[in-house]
């Protein structure tokens, strides 16, 4: 390659770039911005793959799901039971493997017969709270995971996790295979038979039939997302990432069953081990699915981590500034027009910035006694003290000395004579210049056109 080609190679690859990042989409039809939004995300997603974590956590989920399915299969077979329903196990887990072809028919025999030898009325209560305990790992892993992608630091209390566990042990089962159930009921139905011979009827009911799987899956996807994450997922935000999902898991699924047909030399090499690999691998990719169907989800949600490194977002020390005094100016003009108090996904937004540091900030404001945060999910922000009598210095001042330091605290950095009251003038002088200036002037002075500018 002729260093006339590199540079032209160079100057193409800056054009894309200027295209895809540095393209204001505000004033773009969607026939446009939609493209460009769509490589924005492809970039981000391949970004984090390449990251690792993603697939750190599917490589864990993996092993985890081993140990637990066999349990958790027992807990939905017992619960299922009294619905008459329990004989479905083995159809969805038949579904779920089919693209491993006859290795998934021998799996789910397996499995079914592990679930059959699992008495639970006879494993007394501690072995019933070991099997329960292996399922709520599961959930709980899987809740940490998405947790992660969505950038969420607090996980639910102990309360919440028996409540929301308990609700998708007994309520989740129900669902799945009653729409299990009547997929089957409506096929069988002879009306059905007999439309399917009329044209065009019989290619639209035959497309149905392709569909309705599809959408069953996405919205098994759908429900994940919308409720795992301990935050609140917009709508449209959940559906995109399920629908993706499903796309993924149906795609997938056909390479993955044209590998599996083509693995004869793997299962000469491997013998009786060959299906345990396959079942391993299937299931890899299958987390690695949902992960990046929750990833998706998230930057629907939160296109501002479209750009950047993807990680937690570091501010300098005058941006923090800055941040704090928008923060609070906000929920002083909330609580003095009696408004919604204002929820930190809901200031981010706002704000058009990502939704870590804005976190970061409300919780040192709130350590500073200056805010407090509700019991509301997700919680909102009011005034901890009285706005009439905090003031600038005192928001400032909470951002200089709180939040987390690390290790390494003001008192023990060494320094020549002299820097200490060179900090101290510094810091004299900003409590007499915005001594008097009180978050509640600061909120009247904006008006109500909206926030300061960021």
């Amino acid at each position: 390659m002729t260093t006339q080609d590199k540079q032209g190679l160079f100057a193409l690859g800056g054009n894309l770039d200027r295209l895809i990042w540095q393209t204001d989409l505000a004033g773009l039809p969607a026939w446009r911005s939609g493209p460009l939004v769509a490589l924005r995300m492809a970039a981000a997603i391949a970004r984090d793959l390449t990251k690792g974590q993603l697939t750190l956590w599917a490589m864990s989920l993996v092993y985890t799901t081993l140990l637990s399915l066999v349990p958790l299969l027992a807990i939905s077979f017992s619960i299922l039971k009294g619905f008459g329903v329990h004989n479905q196990i083995e159809p969805m887990l038949l579904s779920l493997l089919e693209p491993m072809g006859e290795k998934g028919v021998e799996i789910s025999e397996r499995i079914v017969e592990f679930v059959d030898n699992v008495k639970v009325g006879v494993l007394g209560s501690l072995g019933f709270a070991m099997l329960f305990y292996t399922v709520i790992s599961l959930m709980q892993k899987i809740e940490r995971a998405f947790n992660t992608v969505w950038h969420v630091s607090q996980a639910r209390s102990i309360g919440q996790r028996f409540r929301d566990y308990l609700s998708v042990l007994v309520i989740g089962p129900a669902l799945v295979f009653a729409a299990v159930g009547i997929g089957a009921s409506i096929a069988s139905l002879s009306i059905v038979g007999t439309l399917s011979a009329i044209e065009p009827l019989g290619s639209l009911i035959n497309f149905a039939g392709k569909l309705i799987p599809f959408l069953m899956i996405s919205a098994a996807f759908s429900f994940m997302y919308a409720f795992i994450p301990n935050t609140n997922v917009e709508p449209r935000a959940a559906i995109s990432g399920g629908l993706a999902a499903g796309l993924m898991w149906n795609l997938l699924g056909w390479i993955f069953a044209s590998f599996v047909v083509g693995s004869a030399k793997y299962t000469a090499i491997y013998s009786t081990f060959a299906t345990l690999m396959f079942f391993m691998i299937w299931l890899y990719v299958g987390w690695l699915i949902l992960l990046i169907g929750a990833n998706i989800a998230f930057y629907v949600q939160h296109p501002a981590y479209l750009r950047g490194q993807g990680g937690r977002q570091r501010l300098s020390h005058r941006a923090r500034e800055k941040l704090a005094l928008t923060l609070i100016t906000l929920i002083a003009q909330h609580h003095y027009r009696d408004l919604n108090p204002w929820s930190a996904e809901a200031l981010s937004q706002e704000l058009r910035i990502r939704n870590d540091p804005v976190r970061d900030v409300l919780d040192v404001l709130e350590q500073g006694k200056l805010i407090k945060a509700t019991a509301d999910r997700p919680p909102t922000y009011l005034p901890a003290r009285p706005f009439e009598i905090a003031t600038a210095d005192d928001v400032l001042a909470a951002i200089r000395h709180g939040g987390n330091g690390g290790d390494l605290s003001y008192d023990r950095i060494p320094g020549p004579a002299g820097i200490d009251q060179v900090l101290h003038e510094f810091e004299a002088a900003i409590s007499a210049a915005l001594a008097r200036k009180t978050v509640k002037q600061m909120a009247l002075t904006h008006g109500k056109d909206g926030p300061p500018d960021v």
